[in-house]
């Protein structure tokens, strides 16, 4: 059986996930600050329905993005450069989460579950998690969101109302993590549009390796800081075309 959480704050070791179901490591608890954080932390994420109770997951293989492999099309350069969009640190957080929960209920339901979106929110308020938000013509059209602790980014869900409004977002993320020496982006579980972006499969136990090498890192104090991301402080940046 998989561990059952009690009130303690404390998770088994996540090296010990179970294959089937794939990286089910833990069920019960709650989404308190702490709880959610010392998750981060250990490598382990909540992932559910609304029907199910809460369940902790570390899969084996882990997706991950490695910022110096990001996949940049000549599409989507054309158009960060030519479509208009705005993007934002750590605006409208609501809005990107609430978004990114609707974009899922339409597509095959939701783990963002009203409790889950009270849960972020919150660890977003105590400057947890953020989100990157882009516009067009002052209208919301793409975004996306996650924890960050230490060099670590934990991608959570993204959104896009446009073409390459999502993968804007990404990209602006990636420049951005890029200055503060960041590793990687942890993308959890690969899918084909991440391959596409970019992401690779690693063996589990070297990702805890890497997130236990980087998640005490202090974070600079301004770094997450509500600001616009102007794409001319990252053209001398440079990542992959395909």
């Amino acid at each position: 059986m998989p561990y059952l959480l009690s009130e303690d704050l404390v998770f088994p070791n996540p090296r010990h996930a179970w294959q089937d179901p794939h990286g089910l490591i833990a069920v019960g608890g709650d989404l308190s600050p702490e709880r959610l954080m010392l998750a981060y932390q250990k490598g382990l994420f909540p992932w559910f329905s609304q029907q199910d109770p809460i369940l902790w997951w570390s899969p084996d293989p882990r997706a991950v993005l490695f910022l110096e492999d990001l996949k940049v099309s000549r599409s989507l350069r054309k158009s960060i450069k030519n479509k208009g969009f705005e993007v934002f640190l750590n605006k409208d957080f609501e809005d990107v989460i609430q978004a990114c929960a609707v974009l899922r209920q339409k597509q095959d339901g939701t783990w963002i579950t009203d409790d889950m979106m009270n849960a972020y929110l919150q660890l977003h308020q105590l400057g947890f998690v953020h989100c990157v938000s882009v516009y067009k013509h002052n209208e919301l059209v793409g975004g996306l969101y996650g924890p960050s602790m230490g060099k670590f980014f934990f991608g959570e869900s993204m959104f896009s109302r446009c073409a390459d409004a999502s993968k804007t977002a990404l990209y602006y993320l990636v420049q951005y993590l890029k200055r503060y020496d960041f590793p990687l982006i942890d993308c959890q579980i690969s899918n084909d549009h991440l391959t596409s972006l970019g992401a690779i499969e690693l063996e589990r136990g070297y990702f805890l390796d890497l997130l236990e090498e980087n998640i005490h890192t202090e974070q600079p104090e301004d770094m997450w800081l509500q600001k616009q991301l102007n794409l001319d402080d990252f053209l001398a940046n440079h990542t992959k075309a395909s």
